[in-house]
């Protein structure tokens, strides 16, 4: 004897409903069902723009969303605090010079040399060194929140907050903050695994995060938080990677690489809603696996520099 499986409303898994998404194929309730000229359709899908006007009105609509995100607010504050924090220290413009620099820039294996820091290749017995290598693994982290100047911090920024506002939105607070660090460890990972005695760094890596796990809630549950324009960014801003001089392809690629695979472990590898569903103790391993492989990958890159 066959038994049916009763489907439930993805936004409100206590109704059982018969009704589906005619766009999506997503189970919907009555209170989430919006009619539509041929079928019907879910939130997501109830007006959405097609074509030009669905990547414009999706960047327009995250900039405008980003009133109730907190986090990141706050990570845009943080990191402008820090900018200008190094200002008053004397580090120059472009922020190369100070304590808070030489003890916060992602560097495998260097050395600092009157108020800045210089890369040292492997095997050189200079007194003094620092850097991953030599046990300063909070770099991974702290290098996220420093920037190259007021161009290099604005444009972060601003991805930061168009992007990031949208994602946080969705998924919420939490695991927002939860995927940006694991994010900005991955990138970290992949700077070190490329570039290991060139000071690095930027908020890239983890945005390259967010992005990525905008193209897994678009392409794998259609939840167009990006407005569908998720994977056109990414190969747009990839393009720019590899074109211009002085960028971490590491820490970009590495960052995109960590925020799709912890996302993905968010939606429990497709079996429940991102924004919606619980992620579980699987969300959770995933996040913790995705964080300790970036510092396992670092050490193993940088254990000959110690």
């Amino acid at each position: 004897m066959t038994e049916t499986v009763e489907r439930t409303c993805y936004r409100h898994p206590d109704r059982v409903t018969g009704l589906s998404c005619s766009e999506c194929g997503r189970p919907i309730c009555t209170e989430c069902m919006t009619m539509a000229p041929v079928g019907i359709r879910c939130p997501e899908h109830s007006g959405r723009p097609q074509g030009v006007q669905r990547v414009t009105q999706g960047v327009r609509r995250a900039s405008y969303e980003g009133v109730g995100a907190k986090v990141t607010r706050a990570l845009v504050g943080l990191n402008i605090a820090v900018y200008v924090a190094e200002l008053a220290q004397g580090s120059g413009v472009n922020a190369t010079r100070g304590s808070i620099y030489q003890d916060g820039a992602l560097i495998a294996n260097g050395l600092k040399v009157g108020d800045t820091l210089v890369g040292i290749p492997a095997h050189l017995p200079f007194p003094g060194l620092i850097g991953v290598a030599h046990g300063e693994w909070w770099r991974m982290i702290t290098a996220a929140f420093l920037h190259y100047g007021p161009f290099h911090l604005l444009l972060n920024m601003l991805a930061l907050w168009w992007f990031g506002s949208a994602l946080e939105r969705r998924i919420g607070s939490g695991r927002f903050i939860a995927l940006y660090l694991v994010s900005g460890v991955a990138g970290s990972a992949g700077a070190l695994l490329l570039d290991p005695t060139t000071p690095t760094v930027g908020a890239s890596g983890a945005i390259f995060g967010i992005l990525g796990a905008g193209l897994i809630i678009e392409q794998f549950q259609r939840d167009y938080v990006f407005g569908g324009s998720a994977l056109g960014l990414i190969v747009l801003n990839l393009v720019f990677t590899f074109s211009i001089s002085n960028i971490s392809i590491g820490g970009h690629i590495g960052g995109l690489i960590g925020g799709a695979l912890a996302t993905l472990g968010l939606s429990r590898f497709g079996r429940s809603h991102i924004a919606y569903g619980r992620a579980g103790a699987l969300g959770a391993v995933t996040f913790l696996a995705v964080g300790l492989g970036s510092v396992a990958i670092a050490y193993w890159k940088v254990k000959g520099y110690a």
